[in-house]
């Protein structure tokens, strides 16, 4: 999800840039406040995909689920993600609502249906149901998520454009931070129990998810209420979007035709994605529980409540991350100037895949928040080196479509990790969570070899 936010957030806005469905309008100019509310929705969106990105893997153990079994239980993610973003982006593209505008109906909708989902979610009595209600959830985000891209585009000529994405990465970093911290809190400060309920999910993770359900759907209402969006100004918008891609058959010939005609760079590029990411999903199906079962000593059944205690520094670890890759950021343009940004992004990857390597040999839980600093440094140009070194490659009048096309190479590894990795993890790694962050992280240093050796700083 955090993963589709950002690629969603290039493919947007150099589309508008390209395409604008209002090029005659002027823009009014908003103040910090009114970038604010339009941004403020975005709390809630990362909110929630934090919870489940930080407690989804346990929750599925607590209801039975085997190390080997996990990957698979997180299919719904790439899959619902690959489907349904190009969907929503299409059919939001082609609204105009009088009161709700273009893009807000869409990221209601899904706020509704994802606050929704979060609050079934740690009701799940069984492995199936959590399974088919984290398919709703990542849809329902996707559906939010999606249109809040182009929100900002819409409303922001391109001076105040990058103080909203700005605002943005604000949002996402902070919600990143409570969420992670939030089942613990719940703990030190209310006295909310660590005990199973009935169902087998830990009390402090339910209300975590119910806070989290609540804080989603209001912050997308606090946005939808304090901000408005401007009719396009070309009455024949809607013609023209449809002239240049046409019915069903119309996309699909000009994405293949794209595909099949991919810049060299990108291809270079595309092949350091693809062995990025396995990586970091590796860290996101394993790091937490590998850190309560193997670090802590826990499981879910003797002694659950020293488990619950492992997740929770597992996932405040994982907030440590979100900080680090939201200060990093600031600091990417200064290593650029030095480096490049061919050697920026390998000696990032360098020591993201440090990070998750580190993580098995651990003597301290302490450690374990300068091993996920490591990644967070790595996460911070993952987000933005590639997009930036694809940019000045790829023809401007297929802006969109290209950006969406190198998506394919995120989403494409973490399908085949979910159908496969699974029997890696029995077979190979004997169901050794933390071994297997450790391949990630091997991967990671993969990656940052390929990208040393075959991409090119200036294409």
């Amino acid at each position: 999800m955090y993963i589709e936010m950002c690629i969603q957030y290039t493919i947007l806005y150099n589309k508008t840039i390209a395409m604008s469905t209002n090029p005659k309008a002027v823009l009014p100019k908003l103040s910090f406040w009114q970038i604010w509310n339009m941004c403020f929705g975005f709390f809630g969106i990362q909110f929630g995909w934090s919870l489940q990105m930080g407690n989804m893997s346990a929750i599925y153990e607590y209801l039975g689920a085997s190390p080997e079994q996990i990957p698979g239980l997180w299919l719904a993610a790439p899959m619902t993600g690959l489907i349904v973003q190009p969907i929503i982006g299409y059919m939001s593209d082609r609204t105009w609502h009088p009161k709700l505008g273009r893009r807000r109906p869409y990221f209601l909708v899904g706020a509704i249906l994802s606050s929704l989902a979060l609050f079934i979610m740690p009701n799940s009595s069984a492995i199936w149901m959590a399974a088919g209600v984290l398919w709703i959830l990542d849809s329902s985000i996707n559906i939010s998520m999606e249109p809040f891209r182009a929100f900002v585009a819409d409303n922001l000529d391109k001076k105040q454009q990058p103080m909203g994405f700005a605002m943005q990465s604000m949002f996402i970093g902070l919600a990143s931070f409570v969420a992670g911290y939030l089942p613990q809190k719940l703990v030190q400060w209310f006295g909310v129990s660590r005990d199973k309920t009935a169902g087998g999910i830990p009390e402090n993770i339910m209300y975590s998810f119910y806070i989290g359900g609540a804080v989603f759907l209001l912050a997308v209402l606090y946005t939808v209420i304090k901000s408005k969006e401007y009719p396009p100004a070309d009455p024949d918008w809607k013609n023209k979007l449809d002239a240049e891609g046409k019915g069903f058959m119309g996309g699909v010939k000009e994405i293949f035709s794209s595909v099949t005609n991919m810049p060299d760079q990108m291809k270079r590029l595309a092949l350091v994605n693809f062995l990025t990411w396995p990586g970091l999903f590796l860290m996101w199906f394993y790091y937490s529980t590998g850190v309560a079962s193997d670090i802590f000593g826990g499981n879910t059944t003797t002694s659950s409540d020293v488990y619950t205690q492992g997740l929770e520094y597992a996932n405040t670890t994982s907030a440590i991350l979100n900080l680090v890759t939201f200060g990093f950021s600031f600091t990417l343009p200064f290593w650029v100037n030095k480096l490049g940004k061919k050697y920026t992004h390998t000696i990032c990857l360098l020591l993201g895949g440090a990070g998750l390597i580190s993580v098995n040999y651990v003597t301290e839980p302490s450690y374990l928040y300068l091993s996920m600093g490591l990644v967070g440094i790595a996460w911070a140009s993952i987000l933005s080196m590639p997009y930036s070194m694809l940019a000045g490659c790829i023809p401007p009048h297929k802006m969109g479509i290209y950006m969406g096309i190198f998506n394919f190479f995120i989403v494409l590894p973490e399908i085949i990790a979910s159908l496969f990795f699974g029997n890696v993890m029995e077979t190979v790694l004997h169901n050794d969570r933390l071994l297997a962050v450790q391949v990630g992280g091997g991967l990671l240093i993969a990656a940052a070899i390929v990208c040393a050796i075959v991409v090119k700083e200036n294409e």
